[in-house]
């Protein structure tokens, strides 16, 4: 007779797979020669502009990657919307133009599609993905792993900092450096996630039973608000929007109250400093705010989440793994398994 296995705890997958970052990062690090050698090829074709494909979490690593490269690489880039070609049939010449297509699965079919077509058009197309083999690696000229490892819990962890990760020494490497800033991210992530449990701990008391949510961040930061807001409404079902601290006094901020919960992302830098003013406003305006970063002891919050200093560009990899444990803990808070949220698949199919 077989013996029935227990069921798994609810969140374990998602608590085991946080955990994993560190050594994610480092794993990755060491592959920098690989990225490296696509960098070169990148280089050589001299791309006058590039596009961004992606969905989901991947949407807000390649927002992350735009920063990238319009301040390091000084290139326009874009995000591009794949229904311009999967439903209206566009093909724009893209002569010349970097693709770079991230998906964590590699087969969605809307971003295979677009990297089809666009490589038909022109473009010097590159997949950034965690499955090697996949359809989106197959269609394109170039392609780098993340090299997460397999991702059970739904809701996107490791996948989601390795592709940040990825793609920030990718662009760096065509910026013409050698990694060295992202080299002590291994350590800063073990850090970070030691010493802020329980920080993030009585920020899961304070929120548990907010019914909305606000986050918001500048610069390389906005990616991490998006993602945050992603996290909080598909693990814990929160009414969760994100917005651009340049936004969100342009009419959001209306909509902010005593009753609204902000989690604010503010790392030393450019992007931490311009958000302060904005949080004086929505402090003033009686906003429960969660600082989340490691300039958030120099902004207006009832509530704060410190991390380790590092450069501003690698930021976003660190101020993810508070939130991922945060929206980790409020979903357990809650009652629900952020392992199996409701109604989603681990692989989102659209066109």
């Amino acid at each position: 007779m077989t013996q029935q296995q227990p069921a798994a705890a609810p969140g374990q997958h998602m608590t085991a797979e946080i955990a994993e970052q560190p050594e994610v990062f480092a794993a990755l690090l060491a592959r920098r020669p690989e990225i490296a050698a696509v960098a070169e090829r990148v280089t050589a074709r001299r791309p006058r502009f590039a596009l961004l494909a992606a969905r989901g979490s991947s949407d807000h690593a390649a927002l992350y990657a735009k920063y990238l490269i319009e301040v390091l690489l000084e290139l326009p880039a874009g995000l591009v919307s794949p229904s311009t070609t999967t439903l209206y049939g566009a093909e724009p010449d893209l002569t010349d133009v970097l693709l770079v297509s991230v998906s964590q699965s590699g087969g969605s079919p809307d971003l295979l599609e677009v990297t089809e077509s666009a490589r038909r058009r022109g473009a010097l197309t590159v997949a950034v993905t965690n499955t090697p083999g996949s359809p989106l690696e197959r269609a394109a000229e170039l392609s780098i792993d993340i090299g997460a490892g397999r991702e059970q819990a739904v809701a996107a962890t490791k996948t989601y900092s390795a592709s940040l990760l990825a793609l920030y020494l990718l662009i760096d490497a065509i910026h013409g450096g050698s990694g060295a800033r992202a080299a002590s991210l291994p350590e800063l992530a073990r850090s970070t996630l030691d010493s802020s449990v329980d920080a993030v701990e009585e920020a899961v008391q304070r929120y548990r039973f907010v019914s909305r949510m606000v986050t918001t961040g500048r610069g390389y930061s906005s990616a991490t608000a998006a993602e945050a807001a992603l996290k909080l409404a598909e693990t814990s079902y929160l009414s969760a929007r994100a917005y651009s601290g340049a936004d969100l006094l342009h009419g959001p901020v209306a909509a902010v109250d005593e009753q609204t919960g902000v989690l604010a992302v503010c790392s030393e830098g450019r992007g931490g400093a311009a958000l302060r003013e904005v949080l004086d406003v929505v402090h003033e305006r009686g906003a429960d705010i969660c600082a989340v970063g490691s300039a958030a002891g120099k902004v207006s919050a009832a509530q704060r989440i410190d991390l380790p200093a590092c450069a501003e560009e690698v930021a976003p990899v660190l101020e993810i793994l508070p939130v991922q444990r945060l929206s980790l803990g409020l979903a357990l808070a809650r009652g629900g398994d952020p392992d199996h949220p409701r109604g989603l698949n681990k692989i989102t199919r659209t066109r």
